[in-house]
């Protein structure tokens, strides 16, 4: 066989070519069969348990808590704009300092406005006080100490947590001699920085990392649990989803278009099975076109559905079936990641109307037929208990490998069934098939010449119904034969 037939870690490039020195179908074959008869091995993940330190930043509203997290973090991770509200979630983030992991909250700020969205607001806040090991509480400033700061204050004093007064916005030398006045707060040394330029950052991280105990008394997961994007268009019910399988307020929901802005993880356990559910921010038909942290939640979004495993798309039942939603179904094809579809507000559709549905469901949706679909309401919980199986018959779907052996004589007897159509007087031909990769299912065919779409997709459906892949998308590759000279 010639040294050139391409490896299995170069099938992730663009070339469709594979070479041969050999003179007839059956030497390439078995020259084929020789390099690719090892099957995978199955890899075993076990969940690793980092209880890692959680330091929470507190303050009231456009203070630059989110600034600041980026600063830590080394990345724009945070949405930021120059006005109150963005982040409305508690919203967690890996960070490490000199070698000391620990976890980023995020959270809104704080305020005694009662609106439902800012009493919302507060409980988040509340809550991310409760989980922490360390609490950096943050001011303007060049504002001064206003009345909410106050008000902040008298919540953290009731807590037993360490907490470490930070100055923000402090641009320079004059500013920093000024920061003596804050000792009145009674919360320790004040430690001056600029989040927006850097000034006083490392010396913040060298604080954080004295405070902070060895080991958090809060288990986290750093890997383990499948990763669950929650995505769809704005106010089609991500939140409300999230909120009923966890059993909790986690996500701010409201009827107000765009509540959601950073991404929220949240793992909850399902009879018994653990998830790492992610709700995002709703992304919009001309995104493009958006302006200020609406523009960069969605990017953000774009990034958690590549680091997700399964996305559960919702759409709205009560809704024909938009352009924008088939657009993020192609995205998430594109991505190779499982799908579920969820039809959230199926509570709102006529009882004698259902059978009608589904039906015009599945043909405006045929070309994701191997998608589960869960039919619920997020709102009031009907169905929300199937999402489970959904999500473990994708994730099997999407893992589910095939051993070179099966897959060839699948192959043969296809072939033989369905012989590729003439092209130019020629016929083409698969001389061997492998899988070259799983989540998602890969394959590469090994042909004699180009094989038409029509050909690869009927192909990719009797895959199916030998073998499953449901929930998953299934990626083929066609390697054509080109002979040496």
């Amino acid at each position: 066989m010639s040294e050139d037939l391409i490896n299995q870690d170069s099938f992730k490039s663009t070339d469709e070519i594979w070479f041969s020195n050999n003179n007839d179908d059956s030497q390439d074959i078995k020259d084929l069969e020789d390099n690719y008869q090892s099957t995978f091995d199955e890899q075993i993940f076990e969940e690793v348990v980092l209880n890692r330190p959680r330091v929470s930043l507190i303050g009231r509203p456009n203070v630059g808590k989110s600034t600041l997290i980026n600063r830590i973090i080394g990345r724009r991770e945070a949405v930021v704009q120059d006005i109150p509200g963005v982040t409305k979630d508690r919203v967690y983030y890996d960070a490490q300092w000199d070698g000391k992991e620990f976890i980023l909250i995020d959270t809104g700020g704080w305020t005694q406005d009662s609106s439902e969205m800012m009493s919302q607001i507060s409980t988040q806040v509340q809550k991310a006080i409760d989980e922490s090991d360390l609490i950096l509480f943050v001011l303007d400033f060049k504002v001064g100490i206003t009345q909410e700061d106050q008000d902040v204050i008298k919540l953290i004093r009731k807590t037993k947590t360490p907490v470490l007064l930070v100055a923000n916005k402090v641009d320079g030398a004059e500013a920093e001699n000024q920061i003596g006045e804050l000792w009145s707060l009674g919360l320790g040394e004040p430690i001056p920085v600029s989040a927006l330029h850097g000034r006083g950052s490392g010396e913040l991280l060298e604080k954080i990392k004295e405070n902070l105990p060895n080991e958090s008394k809060f288990k986290d997961s750093k890997k383990g649990p499948v990763k669950v994007a929650i995505i769809g268009k704005p106010n089609v019910g991500k939140s409300s989803l999230l909120n009923k399988l966890s059993k909790t307020n986690r996500s701010i929901v409201s009827e107000i278009s765009g509540t959601t802005v950073d991404p929220v993880d949240e793992i909850i356990n399902l009879n018994g099975q653990d998830w790492h559910f992610i709700d995002t921010a709703g992304i919009r038909k001309r995104f493009k076109e958006s302006s200020g942290f609406e523009y960069y939640a969605t990017l953000r979004t774009s990034a958690t559905l590549e680091r997700s495993e399964i996305i559960l798309l919702i759409i709205e039942s009560d809704q024909v079936i938009a352009d924008q939603d088939r657009r993020l179904i192609s995205q998430v094809i594109d991505s190779g990641k499982a799908l579920v579809l969820v039809f959230n507000k199926w509570d709102l559709i006529d009882e004698d109307r259902h059978l009608e549905l589904e039906r015009e469901i599945s043909s405006d949706l045929r070309n994701v037929a191997w998608a589960p679909r869960v039919n619920l309401s997020a709102k009031t919980g009907w169905h929300v208990d199937k999402i489970n199986k959904a999500l473990k018959i994708s994730y099997q779907g999407w893992t589910t490998r095939i051993s070179t052996g099966k897959l060839n004589q699948f192959v043969k007897e296809f072939v033989a069934a369905n012989p590729h159509p003439l092209r130019g007087g020629k016929q083409s031909k698969i001389l061997f098939a492998t899988q070259i990769s799983d989540k998602p299912p890969t394959f590469a065919l090994f042909t004699t010449g180009a094989l038409d779409l029509t050909y690869q997709r009927h192909l990719e459906r009797k895959l199916r119904e030998q073998f499953g892949f449901e929930g998953s998308p299934i990626h083929i590759k066609v390697k054509i034969r080109q002979r040496k000279r």
